[in-house]
């Protein structure tokens, strides 16, 4: 435990119950106790929530590589577009205008 031995335990134990005294000594162990499980269940709780957070990431990696699959594939069996070409503008009598000439 911590790397503590057996002795060390003991000088600690009478150190505590030298500077804090027999009669607080009970109530000292019973709080450290309560903060110890409080502690120990805080890190439970972040535990969770990161491995909650882990699982969410990899379904959301996930559904990404299927939807771009699936258009990949359906990109694939659709006919090719032709290129698109520039429309002109009709003048007031619905025709065409033929493109100015370019000078030089």
């Amino acid at each position: 435990m911590f790397g503590i031995g057996f002795q060390e335990m003991i000088l600690i134990l009478v150190v505590v119950l030298i500077f804090f005294g027999p009669k607080r000594l009970p109530d000292l162990a019973k709080s450290l106790g309560k903060g110890l499980a409080e502690f120990k269940k805080a890190s439970e709780e972040v535990k969770k929530g990161i491995d909650e957070a882990m699982k969410e990431d990899a379904t959301e990696e996930k559904a990404p590589k299927e939807d771009e699959a699936k258009t990949e594939s359906s990109d694939a069996a659709s006919p090719p577009r032709p290129p698109e070409t520039p429309l002109l503008p009709f003048d007031d009598k619905g025709s065409t205008p033929s493109p100015p000439a370019s000078q030089g």
